[in-house]
């Protein structure tokens, strides 16, 4: 039997049913009572999720080492881990939302995965001899996880930003480390009016606005709020592993001076937030901010082809 060839068929199911399961989301989105649809991209989502996990434990057990060894099995991991995280959430927050704007963006990493990278760089390699340690397994998949996490709560900060365009936002927080309570959000229109004039049902739009921004902030916060610990133990996991293999816990490698923006970034975000030194649209801002520093962190230093991580690099 030719595991390769079921493996990349679990591959090329995944990338159909992420495109079909993109236009069920959005078909929720735009006619919300048709739950039906919600329902039917959650179950999709597990069957995308299933099929990505099968073909990386085939990998895995064929070659004999977990499947983080280059770009497109990092790419792969990082799809699965994302419908992973996008399952989670969404079963504790039964928000449609999550899919809307997670879905398009696993459906562009296996793209780019299976269609843009060379069948050289798609085939399993012998590990570099940095590779060959137990550190792979623990290092390098909570850093993948923690980008999902990120990435997705970024991607609600962005949609936050989207949707209060050309509004004036104002947001209180109560907050613990990692959760929210007494979310208070204070929206008002740049241009003053009086409210008498306005009537019943641009009222109740406004309302329904000012709770779907509410909403996301709120999901937004907390998302980050898990990732950046992930994030945190992901270095320090590097770090170890750094010193292990190559004598020095920091090099000032490209790759591991972006990490440092990267938890930098979403550092400041969480500060702001808990502070409230910073509210409505800036943290938003900043972490819009942080979702383009960990596509750069992860993927746009591969382009430079330096640095000790060079076994991850496309040139």
């Amino acid at each position: 039997m030719n595991w390769n060839s079921i493996e990349n068929n679990l591959i090329n199911v995944s990338f159909a049913l992420l495109l079909i399961t993109l236009i069920i989301y959005w078909i929720n989105i735009a006619f919300s009572n048709l739950s039906f649809f919600g329902q039917l991209g959650s179950i999709l989502t597990i069957c995308i999720n299933l099929c990505i996990g099968c073909a990386l434990l085939l990998r895995w057990i064929n070659n004999g080492y977990f499947p983080l060894s280059n770009l497109y099995e990092s790419l792969i991991f990082l799809t699965w881990g994302l419908t992973t995280v996008h399952l989670i959430l969404e079963y504790k927050n039964k928000s449609r939302l999550i899919g809307a704007i997670n879905i398009p963006v696993a459906l562009f990493i296996i793209a780019f995965a299976s269609l843009s990278l060379s069948k050289d760089m798609q085939k399993a390699a012998p590990l570099v001899p940095a590779l060959r340690s137990n550190w792979l397994m623990m290092h390098v998949s909570i850093m993948m996880i923690s980008y999902a996490t990120l990435i997705i709560g970024s991607l609600l900060s962005i949609l936050f930003l989207i949707i209060s365009k050309g509004k004036s936002m104002h947001s209180q927080i109560g907050s613990t480390a990692y959760g929210v309570k007494n979310l208070e959000i204070i929206y008002n229109q740049e241009n003053t009016m009086n409210i008498n004039n306005i009537q019943n049902g641009n009222i109740a739009v406004e309302n329904n606005r000012m709770n779907l921004l509410q909403s996301i902030d709120n999901l937004s916060y907390r998302i980050i709020g898990l990732g950046f610990p992930l994030l945190t133990i992901g270095i320090i996991a590097g770090a170890v592993w750094a010193n292990e293999a190559w004598g020095s816990y920091w090099s000032w490698d490209p790759k591991e001076t972006w990490a440092l923006i990267t938890w930098l970034v979403f550092a400041a975000y969480l500060h702001s937030r808990l502070t409230k030194s910073w509210q409505g649209k800036k943290p938003a801002i900043l972490a819009s901010i942080g979702f383009v520093v960990v596509w750069i962190c992860y993927l746009g230093v591969n382009f430079l082809g330096k640095g000790l991580h060079n076994y991850g690099w496309i040139l």
